[in-house]
């Protein structure tokens, strides 16, 4: 069974970019992301055991300037339509219409 879940980092000020680049590189993990508001980081993890995510998350907490991290545990998840191609298709549109 795989086992989902999103961590959530508070880093020291100024290492957004160099810590989300080296969580985004760990095994395991999807993608990682700067955001604003409480937390500086979010990554989005899949795991096949909780050992596995365990591990993981010793090796993000070891990271030097990650300051706290919150993890969420995925219980169930709901995929909405790809949008991707609506959006895209909108932007290229707005393209055309500028030209």
């Amino acid at each position: 069974m795989v086992i989902k879940a999103y961590i959530l980092l508070k880093v020291s000020s100024g290492a957004e970019k160099d810590v989300c680049k080296r969580v985004a590189d760990l095994d395991n993990v999807m993608d990682a992301s700067i955001i604003y508001g409480e937390y500086d980081i979010i990554a989005k993890v899949n795991t096949q055991e909780i050992s596995q995510l365990n591990e993981l998350l010793d090796k993000i907490r070891s990271m030097p300037s990650v300051i706290l991290t919150s993890t969420m545990i995925v219980a169930q998840e709901y995929k909405g339509r790809n949008k991707r191609e609506e959006i895209l298709g909108a932007q290229s549109k707005t393209e055309k219409h500028e030209k």
